[in-house]
C-alpha cells in the first residue's frame, strides 16, 4: 500500500513538474501588453506594410475563394482536421479592429491571439517570430487601413486530442521558440536581408522542409524539401543541385524566376506559382536580389543523398505514347522550345528522386503564373481523362530513362496513388 501510495505521490509530482516547464517554455519571450509603445501611423508606414503583405503572401490563406480579400475563411487542410484562416480586417466585432499594435505583435512573435489563446501552426507564426517589431506594426497599420469585413471566423474542425490548447501548449515546448531574426556578422547585409525574408515573412521552410508526425518542421534538414501536407506536391530541396539549389546558378537568373516565374534555367509550376503569382513578382530588385544571394550560399545537401536509384527502362508502349502526347511540344529527343515549352533532357524536375511532381503535372496540367514580366505563359493541359495509370507511368517512365536522363522508374501504383489524392 505504500509502496503504491509512493508511486502515485512521484508520478504526481513529475506531471506537475511536465506541466511547469511547458508553462514556463510557453512563456518564453513573451510580450508585455501593458507597455506603453509609440504607434502613429503615417502614409509611409501603411505602404511599406502593404508591401510587407505581399512578401508574406498573406492575401493568399485569409481571404476565401470569391470573398473578401484578408476577411478570412479559406479552409486549410492539415492532416489534423482543418483550420479556417482568420479575419484580418479592421472590423471591431470578427476581425482586428480592437487590436492593438501589441496583441498584432504577440500573434506574430509568440503565436497567441489578443484574448491569449494559443494559435495552431497552420498560420506559421514558427517562421513569423522572426520578423522585427517594425515590419509588424507596419503590417498592422495596412492591414487597419482596409475597408473592414463583417464576417464572423469559421469554427475549425481539427480533430481531439490536436484541437485542445493543452496539446498546442505540450507542441509549441517541443517544437517552438520565439525569437527575432538576428543577423549574422559574419555576412554582408545584403545577405542578412535575404535570410530575414526566406526565414521570416517568405516563409520558405513551411513548404521546403520536412516534417515529422507532428506537423513540426524538421530543423535538421532546413530547406532540404518536403512533401506538402495534403497538396501531395513536392517541394523540392533549396540545397541539393538535383534538386532545386542555386549554388550555381547566375543571381539574375534567380531572380527572374521569382519576379517573372521563368528563367533561362527553369520556371515554375505548382503551389510555388501561387507564390509568384501573389507574392514574389511585387518585391523590388534589391529584396530579389537579396534572397538569390542567400539561396545561393546554402550549405550543400550531402552528395548522392538524393539521387535517383536504378535508371529507368523505356518501353516500346511508352516510346509510342510520348511521340503521341508530347513530342509535338517537348520536342523528339526532349529538347524543348525556348521560351515555350521546357527541355525534358537533363529537367532536374524530371530527374529528381521524388516523382510527385512530375506525375502531379501530367494528371493536372502544368501552368505558369501570369506575371508582369512574363503575362501570357505556355501551359501543358492535363491528362488525368486521356491517360490510365498504366499508360502515364510507362510516359513517364520513358522521358526519366531518355536523351541521357538516368532517373528511376515510374510504377502505375506511383500514378494511381496520386490520382486517388488529386487536390479538389
Amino acid at each position: 500500500m505504500k509502496r503504491t501510495v509512493k508511486f502515485s505521490l512521484a508520478l504526481g509530482l513529475l506531471i506537475a513538474c511536465a506541466a511547469a516547464l511547458v508553462w514556463f517554455l510557453n512563456l518564453r519571450d513573451e510580450v508585455d501588453l501593458s507597455a506603453p509603445v509609440a504607434y502613429a501611423p503615417s502614409e509611409a508606414l501603411v505602404a511599406r506594410g502593404a508591401y510587407l503583405a505581399r512578401a508574406g503572401n498573406c492575401m493568399t490563406c485569409h481571404t476565401a475563394k470569391g470573398g473578401e480579400s484578408y476577411a478570412g475563411g479559406r479552409g486549410i487542410a492539415t492532416p489534423f482536421g482543418t483550420v479556417y484562416t482568420s479575419n484580418l480586417t479592421p472590423d471591431n466585432k470578427t476581425g482586428i479592429g480592437s487590436w492593438s499594435s501589441a496583441h498584432f505583435w504577440r500573434a506574430m512573435h509568440n503565436g497567441r491571439s489578443k484574448d491569449g489563446r494559443l494559435l495552431y501552426p497552420a498560420f506559421p507564426y514558427t517562421d513569423y517570430t522572426q520578423v522585427t517589431r517594425e515590419d509588424s506594426d507596419a503590417l498592422y497599420a495596412y492591414l487597419h487601413s482596409l475597408p473592414a469585413v463583417a464576417q464572423p471566423n469559421h469554427a475549425h474542425t481539427v480533430r481531439f486530442p490536436y484541437n485542445s490548447q493543452a496539446a498546442l501548449a505540450v507542441w509549441r515546448a517541443l517544437y517552438f521558440s520565439p525569437g527575432v531574426y538576428q543577423a549574422d556578422s559574419s555576412r554582408d547585409a545584403e545577405w542578412n536581408r535575404g535570410a530575414y525574408l526566406v526565414k521570416g515573412l517568405g516563409h520558405c521552410a513551411a513548404c521546403h522542409t520536412e516534417r515529422n508526425a507532428l506537423g513540426a518542421s524538421n530543423e535538421s534538414l532546413n530547406l532540404a524539401g518536403g512533401l506538402i501536407p495534403m497538396q501531395n506536391w513536392y517541394a523540392p530541396s533549396l540545397t541539393s543541385p538535383h534538386e532545386a539549389g542555386v549554388a550555381d546558378w547566375d543571381k539574375a537568373h534567380i531572380v527572374s524566376l521569382l519576379k517573372t516565374g521563368v528563367s533561362p534555367r527553369a520556371s515554375v509550376t505548382g503551389p510555388m506559382a501561387d507564390v509568384v503569382l501573389n507574392s514574389t513578382q511585387y518585391l523590388n530588385e534589391q529584396d530579389l536580389g537579396a534572397m538569390a544571394q542567400f539561396l545561393k550560399t546554402l550549405p550543400a545537401a550531402a552528395p548522392d543523398s538524393d539521387k535517383p536509384g536504378t535508371p529507368a527502362m523505356s518501353s516500346v508502349k511508352g516510346a509510342k505514347l510520348y511521340e503521341q502526347h508530347c513530342a509535338q511540344c517537348h520536342g523528339k529527343a526532349g529538347e524543348g522550345v525556348a521560351n515555350a515549352y521546357p527541355a525534358l533532357a537533363g529537367n532536374r524536375a524530371v530527374t529528381m528522386k521524388s516523382t510527385a511532381n512530375l506525375v502531379q503535372i501530367v494528371l493536372n496540367g502544368g501552368y505558369a503564373p501570369s506575371t508582369a514580366g512574363n503575362p501570357r505563359p505556355y501551359g501543358m493541359p492535363p491528362f488525368v481523362l486521356v491517360m490510365n495509370d498504366a499508360d502515364m507511368a510507362a510516359v513517364l517512365t520513358h522521358v526519366r530513362g531518355s536523351w541521357g536522363n538516368q532517373a528511376s522508374e515510374i510504377t502505375p501504383f506511383d500514378v494511381s496513388r496520386l490520382r486517388a489524392n488529386r487536390a479538389p
